[in-house]
């Protein structure tokens, strides 16, 4: 019999399977990942978000695998035809595609072609054919010709027998997984251009005539690639043999359909029938299906890759350091509709807005600066963040002319993304918040708050809008927002809120609460005052013991009754916290922070049966740095003066940046272009790295080398290796830069081959 799904996801993530068995029973009880992994370590034995989250992932899969699984079983049963053979074979399949393959003999299918051929009594033709290779096919079939049962002469009868064998040779589950895996192992993925779409496919100038190892394929390219046949630009297909071998040439894989039922060319009368009949199969039914799994066995992974790498910068751009209690002043640039100005005060309280016209046509530049000085003046405004889209620079300029002209006001100012900022804007959440306020307003709230707080704030923009993404269009969306859902949590709950400051969309990514309980906590404190501690949560309506239990940890309530309440120490541990109070004689407020009294005390001192000393760790550390933020300290970047529009750069300047996204193939920076330049992963190092998170993440600030710059297609490729020289004018990119990463470096090859084994050559001989 099949083992339990908790002994297969042992034996997958190398962890035992009673951690594995009390994780799925808590999840199963509606336990969220993150209090799991901060607040169940005992019971699970440690396990991490990461691998919390992968045994979630995995744990769901084998549930629709078995699911999958009993529906075969029975329909099979139903059919009369589950041997104990096939059964125990549909047991060990460990994955959707064996079990399909498995299945596909008895899946209930439209009539087939080998199915019409059974029904007119053709089957004991291709069994005596195949059985004994001696005879004469069309003499043998002549006995079979029926016009009543639709066989009109022999061509017909050995048609349909055809038919039968194909698809016996084409249902044979070992068979298959055989073709599958030596495909993917050997076979190459062929890109060309569809004729006439030179200039409309300009943007996949890079695979016009590109081949490359399918199971080397990495994931922005494969995404790019289909990208490409989606818009129908490039025509795809997967190439098995040298492109010089002749049509007429049986390949490996018709050897091994041959060898697998006994054809053998050995001069006998039915040998070439049955071998062409192998062919047949092979190239027209076979191959076909196979290449088909292979371009969504390469979409499947790249998506994976793709969200992946979504995932980890999102994860960073939530976890930004935040400026904290500042008061900020919001600029969202604009030239024609001028820029949107927003004032919050140091808790993020909208507290003025206006319109100001610097930018032509109006030029409105000096009114314009006494405005924002006006503006400083009045809210004492420390900083300005400034949206990078559309007139940043130009709008950056103003706040440094404003800062020449008013030094006393002190202030210092910030680019910031404002990617989503406009998705804010006009969602329903922001039309609650701000009623009264027009929607191009409402952005440069969001500019301004997100400076302070990089993830109260984006908290409120749907993930996919943020940016951060490769090819984040064109992967399982479904996937993609239950990854990035995942992230989202995860990080509020790293950070924890504040009760009575947090908004509703904040709230409702903590553990255990939704948009309705957020909303029912927001409403409760406003028409009741702040939370004086957290017991006081019992009283929200809907908010019960289990959901307490959920939330409570991440939830904090400042200069609140309990000051262990400010604390990630969770309500149910604060006997421990009481234990080394009594046994010090201190109170908890002279213990929290005293780091030379917390490391003096031992944690296998306070365990007893509930909290071993993972937990007694984690509490001693929380009250050594009470309610710590675990996110970096807050620095800025600085935009080089007269280096504005991506015709100001030249190869060897070196300009300090943001990076704004990180893919396996390099880095993305911000340099005050209003174009991201790439730091391809060969030039983020002076030493080998296969991932660019080892180097950089997003928001990290930079100092990068101007290396190339293509006006035309607003290319920039940048390297973090400052000392390296710059190639020679009239020299090709080196082995290792973005040029040749698109081009050489794709296919493995230096050129095309020429003539009959030209790319165009190789695709149509594929497709005869």
């Amino acid at each position: 019999m099949l083992p339990s799904i908790a002994s297969r996801l042992a034996a997958e993530l190398n962890v035992r399977e009673s951690q594995v068995s009390a994780t799925i029973e808590l999840l199963d009880g509606g336990a969220t990942v993150p209090f799991v992994a901060r607040y169940r370590k005992e019971v699970t034995g440690g396990l991490d978000d990461t691998q919390l989250r992968n045994l979630d992932e995995r744990l769901r899969y084998l549930r629709e695998l078995d699911e999958r699984r009993t529906a075969i079983l029975r329909s099979i049963d139903e059919q009369g035809k589950l041997s104990p053979e096939l059964e125990a074979s549909l047991y060990a399949a460990d994955n959707k595609t064996s079990l399909e393959d498995l299945y596909l003999p008895y899946k209930p299918k439209r009539r087939t072609k080998a199915q019409i051929a059974r029904e007119a009594g053709l089957e004991p033709l291709a069994e005596s054919l195949i059985a004994d290779p001696s005879q004469q096919p069309e003499l043998v079939a002549e006995a079979y010709v029926n016009e009543g049962l639709g066989v009109a002469d022999v061509k017909a009868a050995l048609d349909g027998a055809r038919a039968i064998l194909i698809e016996r040779f084409a249902e044979d589950a070992e068979l298959l997984g055989e073709l599958r895996e030596a495909l993917w192992k050997e076979g190459e993925v062929v890109a060309v251009l569809v004729p006439g779409k030179e200039a409309d496919g300009s943007k996949f100038s890079d695979y016009f005539n590109h081949r490359e190892a399918a199971n080397q394929l990495p994931s922005h390219r494969a995404l790019a690639l289909m990208r490409g046949r989606n818009e129908g630009v490039l025509q795809l297909a997967v190439r098995y043999q040298p492109d010089e071998t002749p049509v007429t040439e049986r390949s490996h894989y018709e050897k091994r359909i041959a060898a697998r039922f006994g054809v053998a060319d050995q001069g006998r009368p039915a040998d070439k029938w049955l071998l062409d009949s192998v062919r047949l199969c092979w190239r027209a039914k076979i191959f076909l299906s196979l290449e088909l799994e292979m371009f969504s066995r390469l979409k499947e992974m790249a998506d994976a890759e793709a969200i992946k790498v979504f995932a980890a910068n999102l994860n960073d751009l939530l976890l930004a350091a935040p400026a904290g209690r500042r008061a900020t002043l919001g600029l969202d640039p604009g030239l024609r509709t001028g820029v949107k100005v927003a004032v919050v005060d140091n808790t993020g309280k909208l507290v003025d807005t206006t319109t100001i016209y610097p930018h032509a046509p109006r030029n409105d530049w000096d009114r314009s600066i006494a405005t924002l000085a006006a503006l400083c003046a009045r809210h004492r405004v420390e900083l300005i963040s400034i949206g990078n889209g559309t007139a940043s620079r130009e709008t950056d300029k103003l706040a440094q002319d404003l800062m020449k002209r008013y030094p006393e006001l002190a202030v210092t100012k910030i680019m910031v993304s404002e990617a989503g900022a406009s998705v804010y804007s006009a969602s329903e959440l922001a039309a609650r918040e701000f009623p009264e306020l027009d929607v191009s307003l409402r952005g440069a709230v969001s500019i301004a708050r997100r400076l302070q707080d990089p993830l109260a704030e984006l908290v409120k923009i749907d993930p996919k809008s943020i940016g951060v993404g490769q090819y984040q269009h064109d992967v399982n969306q479904m996937q993609l927002a239950r990854a990035l859902d995942a992230v989202v949590e995860d990080c509020v709950n790293a950070v924890g809120v504040d009760v009575n400051t947090a908004s509703v969309a904040l709230l409702s990514r903590i553990s255990g609460l939704n948009s309705t309980l957020a909303a029912n906590i927001v409403a409760w404190r406003d028409e009741n005052g702040a939370f004086p501690n957290r017991r006081t949560l019992l009283k929200v309506p809907r908010l019960g013991d289990k959901t307490y239990e959920q939330a409570a940890g991440f939830l904090r309530v400042m200069d609140g009754d309990n000051p262990l309440d400010a604390s990630a120490v969770h309500p149910e541990a604060y006997p421990v916290v009481e234990s080394i109070v009594a046994r010090s004689g201190r109170p908890v407020k002279a213990i929290l922070g005293d780091s030379s009294f917390i490391k003096t005390l031992r944690a296998a001192d306070y365990t007893d049966e509930r909290f071993g000393v993972p937990t007694i760790m984690d509490i001693l550390r929380e009250l050594d740095k009470p309610g710590r933020d675990p996110r970096p300290e807050f620095k800025t970047a600085t935009f080089q003066e007269g280096v504005e529009d991506i015709k100001d750069l030249t190869p060897g300047m070196v300009l300090e940046g943001v990076v704004t996204n990180v893919t396996n193939f390099g880095a993305f920076v911000d340099i005050g272009v209003h174009q991201d330049g790439l730091v391809h992963i060969s030039a983020l190092s002076n030493k080998f790295i296969d991932d660019p998170r080892k180097v950089v993440k997003a928001g990290d600030i930079v100092k990068a080398k101007v290396v190339d710059v293509d006006v035309a297609r607003k290319r920039i490729a940048l390297t973090l290796r400052l000392d390296d020289p710059l190639e020679p004018a009239g020299r090709g990119p080196r082995s290792d830069s973005p040029a040749k990463e698109r081009g050489q470096r794709q296919s493995g090859r230096s050129s095309a081959p020429a003539g009959e084994t030209s790319m165009a050559a190789a695709f149509a001989k594929l497709k005869r």
